[in-house]
């Protein structure tokens, strides 16, 4: 039996999906004007709009009058319902993302290192150098940003699209944990460089193609930040419990 051939614009289709897969289109990112992704793909400018047609009917890209096309802003909404935002807010939990973080970042870094490209390798070296260096005078929330930023570039590396995906769909939570860790760690400097250091191992193990390495450079590094905090945690504790001693 003859195997139909598929049309162009579902074959253009299914090229954009993956852009959007692999994040190469982000969410709310605006698309290349037509003439641009007609002249990309090689295709009619009808063809082309009868993909983008598609993806609107699956509700992947929006249309705006007069302001050209967006991937869906809420395509990661998935993961902000309200009792998402209710687990990532309290305090209990801060050590479960952690835990979840060991599983995540641990096999990003492994495939990262197992087939990453050597662009890849470059736009992560280039990340780790671009984060910004902890200061009081600089917004925690944006060495947050950049740092989840930098593992998005870590599992972009690991070609899993399932695994990226996840992680962006993620990025909002893993991004307010960081944020609380760079609070609990602003008085403990020597932390903070040893933590540093242990980023700048994940990244030599993945650019020398060595995923056990590099797993492993990931786990010590989570392992590292969990026992820290904790026993920040558990100090703060023993301090509050003897002022109250002392107040009554």
């Amino acid at each position: 039996m003859r195997q139909q051939r598929k049309k162009l614009s579902d074959v253009i289709t299914e090229q954009l999906e993956s852009m959007i897969l692999d994040g190469t289109l982000l969410a709310g990112q605006k698309l290349p004007p037509e003439r641009e992704l007609a002249l990309e793909f090689d295709v009619s400018r009808p063809s082309l709009r009868e993909a983008i047609g598609n993806l609107q009917a699956r509700g992947l890209v929006e249309r705006k009058q007069g302001g050209g096309t967006f991937v869906n802003r809420n395509l990661n909404a998935a993961m902000k319902d309200p009792l998402m935002d209710l687990v990532s807010q309290r305090p209990e939990t801060q050590f479960d993302l952690l835990e979840f973080r060991h599983a995540l970042e641990g096999m990003a870094a492994y495939y990262a290192a197992l087939r990453g490209q050597p662009e890849d390798y470059e736009a992560l070296k280039q990340a780790l150098n671009e984060l910004p260096t902890p200061k009081a005078s600089e917004s925690k929330r944006a060495q947050a940003e950049a740092l989840g930023q930098f593992y998005i570039i870590m599992a972009r590396a690991s070609h899993n699209m399932v695994l990226l995906h996840v992680m962006s769909t993620m990025q909002s939570m893993l991004v307010d944990n960081i944020e609380r860790n760079f609070d609990m760690l602003a008085a403990h400097p020597e932390a903070v460089e040893d933590i540093a250091k242990q980023r700048r191992e994940i990244v030599e193990a993945i650019a020398a193609r060595d995923p056990e390495s590099a797993r492993q450079a990931c786990n010590t590094h989570l392992a590292f930040i969990e026992k820290t905090l904790l026993t920040i945690n558990q100090r703060d504790t023993r301090v509050q419990r003897a002022l109250r001693r002392l107040e009554i």
